[in-house]
């Protein structure tokens, strides 16, 4: 077997950590620093020194990414490699407690419990309790689940999660309390285990048996550690008790790059690493292989703002190239249009399709793109959940609609319906097909449906009434979205039945914006129906193998990268988000955002943002976001959206149609 030739493969800050790993040690990893690079020979280098694979531990956060480094391993060293423990978090977790079973408390044929399987124990667990979310509204078993396992990751306790992410819950604390003891109890009884278990019983077993804590941390000679900075309070005490014994635990991680806090990660635990492992090494890797030396200019000025943070500069070894550019646009309208714009023309200049994405702090942010980029015929990848007119909650609303503008649309009504408390299946089946008969909305709601209706069924009977009569005089798709999403009721059945449920009311105010300039609900719905895949019409992008810009939300794009980034909607009111910024730490984590958004970028970066939002009468100033008002302002180049264009080019869209499409200072890359 070759020996390798680590010093020519290597720069020299990662062949320190390659070579000087031992004892604790913290690898700050700046974007694009050949992070994966530096634990794959980090992990070859051990074994070539004679450590034995089944010594060695390698942590990290998907299956996908273990696969991968021990696969390069094995291509490094030229033989397969037997025996290492590779794996995320989880399944390490689980192979040991199959292993110890049954001094954590249960038996080795222990069953692991999916999101579903989970959801069926918690619903079970709201029967037994005699706690009837029918009769009342009360949190879905998906919040319930997600309340429950926020508790547990952060190694809290209820009321102090109820108080800051779910206070509308606060007064059903003793009820969610006793939801959870059932669950746990449930769980154990059925010789179960959630995922959350997995990782609090692992910890429970080290922390308390100290035969297995020594067993486990002896046959650990190295730990190593990727992704260190997304790692919860329990992970971060798993690895402190798995590398006591030798105490050679390597951490990869980049804390500038921490923005997983909703899902329970703690930046503490990466920033107080030295604290928790007197003695620790600090290597950095800050050669930046990714992006040119302007794009990495403004990244730097960005997160430099941060105060808790391990101070970096990444360095780049690409030429110097064109300077990230400032957008302003108009309104919302004009700043798809522009993004649009520019993404045919970096097509026309050979930059395909898919090395071109689109970056934005929130999934509503997305939505007047989406339109202008299927009218314009080009295909997109979403990316950090559905498309927007796929979304239940704005299908929920435009039901409502078509209920108000064409009482006779059976199906709108069942949708409608089927949101009530009490109302199943077929109850709303019946009520549909009478409803369907009247010639108005309020002849619809004249009838009398007191047959139709069972004692449990009349609560969200009188519920859906309450919403449907403030409709009745309504004019226009924007007033009745905005009366729909204004609801009580509608506000109420979103709190209760999805954890991001405030984000889903910007996405119906995003939707109320855009329907300001249609004045027919008619009209509305005809052109809301033309795009994606609401009721059934076509795909954008349905060829697999067609190529795609990729539309993604900031978080979904950790870890990717493209030649030609735009990061959208820059305003103080999206970026940082509002309510991110009311949390401890909730600034510094959204400029974090921020910065990984802007490295995402290989070869040109366009940030941009709308002046006005809404339409017409209703419009509003905007300010640009704070975080582009600390960027010094030589380092960025200022595009006029509003500059005179050139004649216009004749194409044809994807409908048949010529459509016109406006040049001008977007002629060419040359000229930016």
């Amino acid at each position: 077997m070759a020996k390798i030739d680590y010093a020519s493969e290597l720069n020299e800050a990662q062949l320190k950590v390659v070579a000087e790993g031992d004892g604790p040690c913290l690898v700050l990893a700046g974007a694009g620093s050949g992070k994966t690079r530096t634990i794959v020979y980090r992990v070859a280098y051990l074994i070539e020194k004679g450590i034995d694979p089944q010594n060695i531990l390698l942590l990290t956060f998907t299956n996908k990414a273990s696969k991968e480094m021990l696969n390069r391993v094995e291509s490094l060293l030229g033989n397969s490699l037997k025996g290492i423990w590779g794996g995320t978090f989880h399944s390490v977790a689980h192979r040991i407690l199959r292993q110890f079973a049954q001094k954590a408390g249960y038996q080795k044929n222990f069953t692991i419990l999916d999101q579903e399987d989970s959801r069926g124990l918690v619903k079970a667990c709201l029967k037994d309790l005699n706690i009837d979310v029918k009769a009342r509204r009360f949190p879905s078993a998906t919040v319930l689940q997600s309340i429950l396992s926020f508790v547990r990751n952060m190694q809290t306790d209820l009321g102090t999660v109820l108080e800051t992410k779910y206070l509308h819950f606060v007064p059903l604390h003793d009820d969610i309390e006793k939801i959870g003891s059932a669950y746990a109890r449930k769980k154990h009884e059925a010789n179960a285990l959630d995922f959350d278990d997995l990782l609090q019983v692992f910890l429970d077993l080290l922390a308390s048996n100290q035969e297995v804590r020594e067993r486990l941390s002896s046959q650990f000679k190295y730990v190593l550690v990727d992704e260190y900075q997304d790692t919860n309070p329990i992970q971060a005490e798993i690895v402190r008790l798995l590398s006591a014994h030798h105490k050679n635990v390597l951490v990869v991680g980049d804390d500038a790059q921490s923005i997983y806090s909703f899902r329970g990660a703690d930046i503490r635990n990466i920033l107080n690493f030295p604290k928790i492992f007197p003695d620790t090494k600090i290597f950095r890797l800050e050669v930046n292989y990714r992006s040119t030396p302007e794009i990495l200019n403004v990244a730097n000025n960005i997160i430099a703002k941060n105060q808790s943070q391990f101070k970096k500069i990444l360095q780049p070894v690409k030429e110097s190239s064109i300077k990230p550019k400032l957008a302003s646009a108009s309104s919302s309208a004009q700043e798809a249009e522009f993004i649009t714009e520019m993404i045919l023309t970096l097509r026309d200049e050979g930059v395909n399709f898919e090395k071109i994405a689109v970056l934005f702090r929130a999934t509503h942010h997305s939505q007047m793109l989406e339109m202008e980029l299927t009218k314009r015929g080009i295909p997109y990848e979403y990316r950090g959940g559905m498309k927007f007119f796929e979304r239940a909650h704005i299908k929920d609303v435009l039901a409502f609609l078509r209920v108000a503008d064409n009482p006779k649309d059976s199906v709108a009504w069942t949708r409608v319906l089927n949101l009530q408390a009490g109302i199943g299946g077929v109850t709303a089946a019946r009520i549909a097909d009478f409803m369907s008969r009247a010639e108005s909305l309020k002849a619809a709601l004249d009838q009398n449906v007191s047959e139709l209706l069972s004692a449990r069924s009349q609560t969200g009977w009188a519920s859906a009434c309450r919403i449907l009569k403030i409709l009745v005089d309504a004019k226009g798709p924007n007033a009745l979205i905005s009366r729909v999403a204004a609801s009580e009721e509608y506000r109420r059945y979103l709190e209760l039945e999805y954890p991001n449920w405030q984000d889903r009311i910007q996405d119906l105010e995003q939707l109320a914006t855009f329907s300001e300039k249609f004045e027919d609900t008619t009209q509305f719905l005809g052109e809301v129906s033309l795009f994606d895949d609401y009721g059934g019409a076509r795909t954008q992008g349905s060829d697999n193998n067609e190529e795609k810009i990729v539309l993604s939300t900031i978080h979904q794009a950790k870890g990717l990268e493209w030649d030609t980034v735009f990061i959208m909607r820059m305003t103080a009111e999206d970026f940082p988000n509002r309510r991110a910024a009311l949390e401890e730490g909730g600034i510094e984590e959204e400029r974090r955002l921020f910065y990984v958004a802007s490295t995402r970028a290989e070869r040109q970066l366009f940030l941009s943002y709308p002046l006005t939002a809404g339409y017409y009468d209703n419009l509003t100033i905007q300010q640009p976001s704070p975080f582009l008002e600390e960027i010094d302002k030589r380092l960025l180049e200022d595009i006029d959206v509003e500059e005179e264009w050139d004649e216009p080019v004749i194409e044809i869209d994807n409908l048949g149609e010529e459509k016109p499409r406006r040049r001008g200072f977007l002629s060419s890359i040359d000229d930016l």
